[in-house]
């Protein structure tokens, strides 16, 4: 029974893992996409509708580790896929208010 507790905790790590690092990963993509959009003078829209393809592919990788680490919690498909929503739109959100600030005159 002792040993038990331990193997749990490493089978838990890799999810874990793979959050953080699909995390890391998509705020750093949205991040980079700040200085090219100013360069180009891109909208508001333009900026959002670039980012979201540019980072479409660290989007799906960092949403199917929340929800594979969440459905591991014993999370339903659907509060899973909620969760995501809500973490991809915070990094989103973020980096769009700093794109924003950004572009006001100064």
């Amino acid at each position: 029974m002792i040993f038990i507790a331990p193997l749990m905790l490493l089978a838990a790590a890799p999810a874990a893992d793979a959050v953080g690092l699909g995390r890391k990963a998509y705020s750093q993509c949205l991040a980079d996409q700040i200085k090219p959009g100013l360069e180009k003078k891109l909208t508001l829209g333009d900026f959002q509708s670039d980012m979201k393809k540019t980072c479409a592919a660290k989007e799906a990788t960092f949403r199917a580790a929340i929800v594979a680490a969440d459905k591991a919690d014993g999370m339903s498909e659907k509060a899973a896929q909620a969760d995501a929503d809500d973490q991809i739109a915070e990094y989103v959100d973020k980096i769009t208010a700093e794109y924003e600030d950004y572009n006001k005159p100064g």
